[in-house]
C-alpha cells in the first residue's frame, strides 16, 4: 500500500478558512478604502508569471464548466478549482542564511501542493508532491528561448530549478493529467515575514526536532512559533526520524492548519494598521500566474471561500513507493496516484 499523509483529523475552527477568506479579501481591499498610496503599492508587490502564454495548448484541457447562474454583475466564482501552491527557496543571501536555508545557489522549489477547490467551493482537497519523486520531465519553454532537455527518472524539484515556474507546471500537469487553472509561488523569506505580521503560529509536534541545517530545535509538544522557527518547521527534514520527506511534509499540513486558525484568531478587521502589515507580507511574498496577478482577481478568489470550513479541507500526500533504481527517493504508486488525480479532474 501507498506511503502517504493522512488525513489531518483535528480540523481547527469551523470557519477558520471562512475567516482567512474575508481576511485576504479585507487586507486586498485595504488600499482601495484608505488610499491610493496603498492600493497601488500592495498591487505593485505581485510579481506574475504568463504561464498559459508561455504552454499554450500542450497541456491537459480545461474541464466543461456551466454559466454561473448569479444575476450579480460581478457573480463571485463558484466553480472546481486546481491551484499548484510552490514554496520556493532561493538558498542565497545572508537573509536567506539567517533563515537556516541551504548554502547552494540557484531556486528551489521543496514544497509543491495542488489545492483543489471543489464546485461550489465548500471543500478543498490539499495533496502534496514528494520532491523526491522520481517523475517523467518534459521539455520545457524558457522565458529567454530555446527549451529545456527532457529527462526520464528526474527528481520532482528540478523542473522548477531548471525552468521556473512554467517547467513546474507543465512537470505537475504530466505527471497528474490534471490542469492547474492557477500558479502560486511563496517566497520562504516572504513567509516568515507574514507569520510574523500575524503575530505567529501555535503548532503541536509528536516528536522532538533537532535540526542544525533548519535552525530548529524543539521538543514535542505544543509551541507558538514566530517567522524564523515557523519556516524551520516548513524546511525541517534532517532532525526527523530517517530525514524523511514523507515526515517533514506531515509537518508542512499541520503548519497549514496552524497558518489558518492563527488568520482566523487574529481580528484583522477592526485593526487597519495590523491589516495593512498583514497584506503587504502577503502580497510582497507572493508570485502568481496572469490570472491571480492584481488586487481584484486575488480578492475574488478569497471571497470565493467564504464558505469554506477547515474540518471540509483535507491534507493528503500522492500515494508513492520507494524508487525500485533508489531507495532514497520515491515514485508514485499506481494505480493509487492515478485514481487520486482522476478524483480532482
Amino acid at each position: 500500500m501507498a506511503a502517504r499523509g493522512g488525513q489531518d483529523g483535528r480540523g481547527g475552527r469551523r470557519k477558520a478558512l471562512k475567516a482567512a477568506g474575508l481576511a485576504l479579501a479585507g487586507s486586498l481591499l485595504l488600499g482601495a478604502g484608505a488610499a491610493g498610496w496603498a492600493y497601488w503599492h500592495l498591487n505593485g508587490n505581485i510579481r506574475s508569471v504568463d504561464i498559459d502564454g508561455a504552454l499554450g495548448d500542450d497541456r491537459p484541457a480545461r474541464p466543461a464548466t456551466a454559466p454561473s447562474a448569479s444575476p450579480s454583475a460581478s457573480p463571485v466564482p463558484t466553480g472546481a478549482l486546481n491551484i499548484l501552491v510552490l514554496g520556493s527557496d532561493s538558498r542565497t543571501g545572508e537573509q536567506n542564511q539567517e533563515l537556516g536555508g541551504g548554502d547552494s545557489g540557484g531556486a528551489r522549489s521543496d514544497t509543491a501542493m495542488v489545492v483543489h477547490l471543489d464546485a461550489g467551493r465548500t471543500a478543498a482537497t490539499v495533496v502534496s508532491i514528494p520532491r523526491d519523486t522520481l517523475v517523467e520531465r518534459p521539455s520545457c519553454p524558457l522565458p529567454s528561448g530555446g527549451t529545456t532537455r527532457a529527462a526520464s527518472g528526474a527528481m520532482f524539484n528540478t523542473a522548477y530549478e531548471l525552468g521556473g515556474p512554467v517547467c513546474a507546471v507543465k512537470t505537475v500537469e504530466s505527471l497528474t493529467g490534471v490542469r492547474m487553472d492557477h500558479y502560486v509561488e511563496v517566497d520562504f523569506s516572504g513567509f516568515a515575514d507574514l507569520v510574523d505580521a500575524l503575530g505567529g503560529v501555535t503548532v503541536t509536534t509528536d516528536v522532538d526536532i533537532d535540526d542544525d541545517k533548519s535552525h530548529l530545535h524543539l521538543d514535542a509538544g505544543t509551541h507558538h512559533l514566530d517567522g524564523t522557527e515557523a519556516l524551520g518547521l516548513a524546511r525541517t527534514r534532517y532532525g526527523l526520524a530517517g530525514g524523511s520527506d514523507l515526515a517533514r511534509i506531515e509537518l508542512q499540513h499541520k503548519l497549514v492548519k496552524a497558518l489558518l486558525e492563527q488568520v482566523s484568531a487574529t481580528d484583522l478587521l477592526t485593526d487597519p494598521a495590523k491589516l495593512y502589515q498583514v497584506a503587504d507580507a502577503l502580497t510582497g511574498s507572493l508570485t502568481t500566474d496572469t490570472g491571480l496577478d492584481s488586487l481584484g482577481e486575488l480578492t475574488n478568489l478569497g471571497r470565493s471561500l467564504g464558505d469554506l470550513a477547515a474540518d471540509e479541507v483535507r491534507t493528503l500526500t500522492m500515494p508513492v513507493l520507494p524508487a525500485p533504481s533508489d531507495p532514497n527517493r520515491v515514485v508514485a504508486d499506481q494505480p493509487d496516484a492515478a485514481e487520486l488525480w482522476e478524483s480532482l479532474r
